[in-house]
């Protein structure tokens, strides 16, 4: 029998404050996707703003990062031509990004769920998912 870790609908809403937050500070309205330990999703927001494309592309960052275990800008360098994962972007129905912004939620050491961000460039994605992420630690952190 497994027991496993998994974010919850109100650590998911920690996850969008912390990310969205940034993305006000730095004047890029974000789209904000939020999934469990396997992928799936759990929560969503799209920003005033934020672009259409971006809410699947925000969507299948998380996907990777929390499926893969895995950052999706670790999948860039590696699936370029000639590299060990060329095309990996095109498995798994092309749900699999290669774009910053995807990355694991980890707590004590085990993948709980992924957030993916986009609207921005790849930096800014990435920037506002980090902060998501350490929003949510602080948060559960505290006594």
């Amino acid at each position: 029998m497994l027991t496993i870790k998994r974010l919850s609908i109100d650590d998911a809403k920690i996850l969008i404050d912390g990310a969205r937050h940034r993305a006000t500070e730095i004047g890029v309205p974000m789209c904000i996707a939020i999934t469990d330990e396997s992928g799936v999703l759990i929560a969503f927001e799209r920003m005033d703003g934020g672009k259409v494309t971006s809410t699947t592309i925000a969507q299948d960052k998380a996907f990777t990062a929390a499926a893969a275990r895995k950052a999706t800008h670790e999948y860039a360098a590696v699936a370029q031509p000639g590299g060990v994962a060329f095309g990996i972007d095109s498995e798994v129905g092309g749900r699999l990004s290669i774009v910053a912004g995807g990355l694991p939620v980890i707590v004590e050491g085990d993948v709980v769920g992924g957030i993916g961000v986009s609207s921005g460039t790849p930096p800014q994605d990435q920037d506002c998912a980090q902060a998501g992420i350490e929003h949510f630690l602080k948060t559960i952190s505290k006594p």
